[in-house]
This record gives C-alpha cells, structure tokens and sequence, in this order.
C-alpha cells in the first residue's frame, strides 16, 4: 500500500516520504480499516519533529474515516465492511492514517448520513476539546472563553461548550467571526485591549477559560480576565508557560490520561444531522501530500486539509 511516513525525525517536508509498505494484520484490540479520508493537523508535523517519539518508521495523519477491512482479536463492536471514524494507531510504528489502510485504535461507528471528508475531520477536534472542557470542569451556566477560536479544535470547543449549556466567548480572526457568532458565540479579535474588550463583553471575569490558540504570550492576559485564578486557565499548546503561572493543562499529574474518544459516536451523529461541524479548507489526493503540508505550515490553510488516499 501507499503510505506517507518518517524514518528520521526533522523538518516534515525533508523528513517525509510516500513509499510502498506492507499490509499488516492488526493487533489485538485494533481494527485495519481502507482509509476513505485522512485529517491534517499540526500535530503531525511536530511528530516529525520529535513530538511523543518512538520507534520509527513512523506515518502521518492522525483522524480518519474508512471501512473495516480486518479486526483484531478482541474487538467485537464492529465487524469487516462497517463504516467508521477514528483515530490512528501512529505510536504503533510502521504508518498510521496518510495511507491506503489504517490501524485504528479507537473508533466509533459512521452514520449513513454522514459524509466521509467530514467526519476524518472530527476525531482530533473532538477528542481534544472534550478533553480540555473537562479539565476545566465547564457545566451548564458557566461563562467560557475559547482563546483561538479560528483553530478547528477551538471551532468545535465553541460548540461543545454550547451544547453544553454554557454561555460562550471567543476571540479569533475574521475567518470565522461571522461563522462562531451564527453558532451563539460572542466573538472579538485578538491583540491589544482584548482583556478589556473580553471583560466587558462578558460583565467581569469569566469562569473557564481554554487556550486553543498557537503559544503567543497570552496567557497571563487569559489570567487577567478570570480574574488572576489561573487555575480556571486550560491551555493545550502553551505547555512551557503554564506551569510558572500555574495555568492547567493535560500534562498536569491530575488530568485524565485516557483520550475522550468515548464521545466521538456522539459527536458524528451530531454532525450528521447537522448540529456539529468542523470546517473542511480543502480536499487533496494522498499523492499530492506535500502541497498539504506546505498549506498547513504557512498557517493560511483556514480549515481542515484532508488527504483522499
């Protein structure tokens, strides 16, 4: 099969390649799938920069939509021929999703409604936003302000935390300012006087924050604005400066270790009837890779990137 992978760690588009590799069997606990659509994300480029490392070879492409091809032992959820969604098995070696076939190791059944590019978007967006509102503890009624609402994990942690019953404020660019105030969020723009604006916006300080946003130096502003409690601060990108301000993150000893894929199933029958979606930028063949990657890094990609083995 065709599958873009990694044999040393560096800069992505020095590092990887599209090669032929075999089809192996899964393991237990693991399903092979025939991959429909693949999801893009930073993350796979910082793996090949050495993010989480292992043994190598290793593939791209964490999210994916396919039909089941072969399950393991112990898995009885689902059987060959099921549509499903998931996520890829990258830290297992050999490649992950940007391929022909996929190892899954969590999954959740495809609605018949549900078109396969949009839900390979889904899995990262929902697993990571999920996880950051529960560590904030956000509950129904509570203010929440998602920093880097632009971000797809930011676009879904809006939803989420409405769905949720809590009153939400974002800040992200023009791209989707109009989108996230059509989904009820109340929206202003980064930069200077954002506290300001956010406070007034919201009446005083919020409850929760999260920190969807690339690490900028924002996160003593995000302190300021739940009033100097930066435990009510979640960030997921930022790592380096939350420990010396004490802002939360999932690296910290009292976050669950286990992915919120549990929800995933729920999240795609929200999105197939329409109530749940993450903004697909564009569509690539799986041998056109690298105009992917050059897209997703210059930071303009304004949307998902999905790659269509």
């Amino acid at each position: 099969m065709n599958a873009i992978r990694f044999h040393d760690y560096g800069a992505p588009a020095d590092v990887l390649r599209m090669e032929q590799v075999e089809i192996l069997e899964p393991a237990p606990r693991r399903i092979r799938v025939k991959v429909h659509a693949c999801g893009l994300n930073p993350a796979d480029w910082a793996l090949c920069r050495g993010l989480f490392p292992g043994s190598l070879p290793r593939g791209v492409g964490l999210e994916v939509s396919g039909t089941v091809d072969a399950v393991g032992e112990g898995v009885t959820d689902v059987a060959v021929g099921d549509p499903v969604l998931g996520a890829a098995d990258y830290a297992a070696g050999h490649s992950a999703g940007a391929a022909d076939y996929a190892m899954l190791n969590h999954w959740a059944p495809m609605p018949a409604d549900l078109d396969p590019i949009q839900a390979a978007a889904l899995p990262m967006a929902v697993e990571t936003a999920t996880r950051g509102l529960a560590g904030l503890g956000v509950e129904a009624g509570q203010t929440l302000l998602v920093h880097g609402a632009g971000t797809m994990i930011g676009f879904g942690a809006v939803q989420i935390g409405l769905l949720h019953g809590a009153t939400v404020f974002a800040t992200a660019g023009e791209t989707y300012a109009e989108r996230l105030r059509a989904l009820g969020a109340t929206v202003t723009s980064y930069g200077d006087g954002m506290v300001e604006r956010v406070l007034e916006a919201a009446g005083g300080p919020v409850d929760r924050i999260l920190d969807t946003a690339p690490p900028s130096g924002v996160l003593p502003d995000l302190v300021r604005i739940a009033a100097g409690e930066a435990r009510r601060v979640f960030t997921l990108t930022d790592f380096a400066s939350a420990g010396p301000l004490g802002v939360r993150s999932a690296f910290d000893a009292d976050q669950p270790k286990a992915p919120g894929y549990e929800v995933l199933g729920e999240y795609a029958q929200l999105a197939a009837a329409g109530k749940f979606t993450i903004p697909i930028a564009r569509t690539f063949p799986l041998a056109d890779w690298r105009t992917a990657l050059e897209i997703s890094e210059s930071g303009h990609a304004r949307g998902k990137l999905v790659l269509l083995p």
